[in-house]
């Protein structure tokens, strides 16, 4: 069955209805980090276009209002707070403290006053105060972008429907190791438990919801 048969037998079996934004959102970049950009790290994966679709949907957040938050997976020396996380996937050695692969990549990197969130573990809602933090300030939806859709993208959204959050993926600016993760993911996130959604749509949602004039940079040749 083809990805386009598949979404449509998700609709027709009452998958796939629509969250929509609601009164406050925010945006909530996901390890957004050196790790998946850097030849070499056993978590390179070919990103950058979603970096990019990242940068640019943060700077129209910080121009129309809403906050921004980041997210960033943190280990003590030999990752013994990694838990069965760390013992699953080895490779996560490059997040233990001090190492250059966890630091922010430079386009994306948090600005003076925006929330970081240190977790262990996929989820950036699974042992942290990121709920309370959004509850706190009123925050009712989350445009999510980062880094990998198929992981940790993929946990925060499920996690955040379930924790009252709307979540809305902003496809564009979320990336993975092989487009079949990402596709298969996006896909399955739209049916059950997101709205995925492009990055013009979610500039335009900036732009209505806050009066700035936002726009979609053009594709890359």
């Amino acid at each position: 069955m083809s990805d386009v048969d598949l979404a449509a037998d998700y609709r027709g079996s009452g998958f796939a209805g629509r969250l929509g934004c609601g009164r406050r959102p925010a945006v909530l970049a996901v390890d957004i980090v050196q790790a998946y950009l850097t030849d070499g790290s056993p978590l390179r994966a070919p990103v950058e276009p979603a970096v990019r679709a990242a940068a640019t949907l943060l700077d129209a957040a910080r121009a129309a209002g809403p906050p921004v938050l980041h997210t960033r997976v943190g280990y003590q020396q030999g990752g013994a707070d990694g838990g069965l996380f760390r013992l699953k996937i080895p490779a996560l050695r490059v997040f233990d403290e001090g190492g250059p692969l966890g630091a922010f990549c430079e386009e994306t990197a948090p600005r003076p006053g925006e929330v970081v969130v240190t977790k262990q573990y996929a989820s950036a809602f699974h042992g942290t105060s990121l709920a309370a933090t959004l509850t706190s300030a009123g925050i009712d939806t989350l445009l999510i972008c980062g880094l990998t859709t198929s992981g940790c993208v993929r946990a925060t959204a499920t996690d955040a429907l379930q924790h009252g959050f709307r979540p809305l993926v902003v496809a564009d600016a979320c990336g993975d190791r092989d487009p079949r993760l990402q596709e298969a993911n996006l896909l399955d996130l739209d049916a059950k438990y997101a709205d995925v959604i492009d990055l013009s749509s979610a500039l335009s949602l900036l732009s209505r919801l806050h009066g700035s004039k936002v726009r979609c940079p053009p594709s890359d040749p």
